[in-house]
């Protein structure tokens, strides 16, 4: 039986709070009597009634959906704390009444009426707790699925986003190395050797929504393998990641359409070529990612084409958001002629889900 003290604690504020107010009506709709009594009676029945019933509730098979009961064993559970706790809040309210003198100065009442009156609220007011206390279990059992949905749901995108960038990456790759087939065959082993390891790392991530930043640059170094022999000396890159960074968790295939995009649309464009860039590095509490190249760049408010540049940086901010909850940033900067530098912004340490 396990039992979350720190929502028992609340329950009780509750209850008390419950008790007094219902003590404050008896004030207000009888004033000629002394107040000290309706608190006593009101606090004693609800507290033996709320732990009967609140404590009791875990000795039985409950529902998952509200923690209660199942079946009759519910509502027996709320008579009998009800009876039980008028009866044992009763005799103790009454005990302390006649200790403490708190009756002095009461108008007589008709026995029968000041029995009637309080076994009314006693269960008017056990039923409505029962019930307040059943529905909120069940509101957040409801809250807890509803964020297991997104965060599957979350997963579920992210798949879907990875097989939208791994068949584009993997159809130049193909072309390429079709190519080299024919006029360079010892090349062509390298780099089908670099995808087949590529491959493996695509497939082992695939399997999980984060893996260490250190699976994520060795990804780009097969890459960068791979776009080395098709440019040749036409392609330089430089991979920065500080041992301290290389466990942190980041979802897999995140940076790699950036660098895809800085070779197909800035690099390969211009006669010579030029320099990517990606390092990591810690940004406060949170990790900063860039990717930067000394390629053709653009302008970044002009309209995004089908297949252009935009495309993988439209992937990565969506990916961003629904692995970190909008909690992570993409921050882009280009200019015609100028480069283009891409920088990603995250929370410290885990993605979501």
């Amino acid at each position: 039986m396990k039992i979350d003290l720190i929502s028992k604690l609340q329950h009780l504020l509750q209850v008390m709070a419950f008790c007094l107010g219902v003590a404050t009506l008896q004030v207000i709709f009888m004033p000629e009597r002394p107040w000290a009594p309706p608190v006593a009676y009101s606090l004693a029945i609800g507290l033996f009634t709320w732990a009967i019933i609140d404590l009791g509730r875990h000795l039985f098979p409950s529902a998952a959906e509200t923690g209660w009961p199942s079946g009759v064993a519910g509502p027996l559970l709320v008579a009998g704390g009800i009876a039980v706790g008028y009866l044992l809040g009763n005799a103790l309210a009454d005990l302390g009444c006649r200790t403490f003198g708190w009756y002095a100065g009461a108008p007589p009442l008709d026995p029968a009426v000041e029995l009637r009156n309080s076994v009314l609220i006693t269960v008017l007011a056990g039923v409505v707790g029962s019930y307040y206390f059943y529905t909120a279990s069940k509101s957040a059992y409801l809250e807890r699925k509803m964020e297991e949905a997104g965060r599957q749901a979350s997963e579920a995108r992210l798949k879907l986003l990875e097989t939208q960038l791994e068949p584009h990456m993997l159809f130049n790759t193909l072309a390429n190395l079709r190519a080299l087939i024919g006029i360079d065959p010892p090349r062509a082993q390298v780099m089908l050797d670099h995808m087949n390891r590529y491959l493996r790392a695509t497939l082992s991530g695939s399997r999980a929504t984060a893996h260490p930043l250190s699976a994520e640059f060795a990804r780009l170094e097969d890459y960068l393998a791979l776009m080395a022999i098709r440019m040749g000396p036409r392609l330089g890159s430089t991979l920065e990641l500080p041992d301290a960074l290389r466990d942190v968790p980041v979802p897999p295939l995140l940076l790699q359409p950036l660098v895809e995009n800085a070779i197909r649309h800035g690099l390969e464009p211009q006669v010579d070529g030029g320099h990517i860039t990606v390092r990591a590095m810690t940004e406060g509490a949170g990790l900063l990612l860039e990717v930067a190249d000394t390629g053709a760049g653009f302008d970044p408010a002009a309209p995004a084409t089908t297949g252009g540049s935009h495309f993988g940086l439209a992937q990565v901010r969506e990916r961003v958001a629904t692995a970190y909850d909008g909690r992570g940033r993409v921050e882009l900067r280009s200019a015609p002629g100028q480069g283009t530098v891409i920088r990603i912004h995250l929370p410290a340490p885990n993605p979501a889900g």
